[in-house]
């Protein structure tokens, strides 16, 4: 796993590399069209690719803990990770409700997740969560 391109030491992949290819080209479509009817943790995040420009909807899960939003980086550091940090920001549906998250940043693995809902404190022990403010 260690040759595929989302696969790094601060944000180890816990997805098989040909699992996580399978998700990009087959599911990520349809689950951005059953996000909103599915549980409240899953969240469509939206955003634009960095070389293209292309407009894209990824399904995550997403935790709200105050006003922060907190997405585990299972499948390591994702095309859309890498976009949203690039753009500084992104809109994310959760609940049918847009928001929108500025100052993203990735807490790598193994880092104090004090502050983040429980699901994400015990994700940060083998994987990176991406954290973002939620903006006014």
């Amino acid at each position: 796993m260690a040759k595929h391109p989302n696969h790094t030491p601060q944000t180890p992949m816990l997805i098989p590399g040909r699992v996580e290819d399978f998700v990009v080209k087959h599911l990520d479509g349809p689950m951005s069209r059953l996000a909103g009817h599915l549980p409240s943790v899953f969240a469509t995040v939206h955003h634009t690719g960095r070389k293209s420009g292309t407009p894209y909807a990824t399904t995550v899960q997403a935790f709200r803990r105050g006003d922060t939003l907190a997405i585990a980086l299972v499948h390591g550091k994702t095309n859309w990770a890498k976009n949203v940090l690039a753009a500084g920001g992104a809109d994310i549906t959760v609940k049918g409700r847009d928001i929108h998250v500025v100052n993203p940043r990735i807490l790598p693995a193994g880092s104090d997740g004090s502050g983040l809902p429980l699901p994400m404190r015990a994700t940060l022990k083998v994987a990176a969560v991406l954290v973002a403010d939620i903006a006014a």
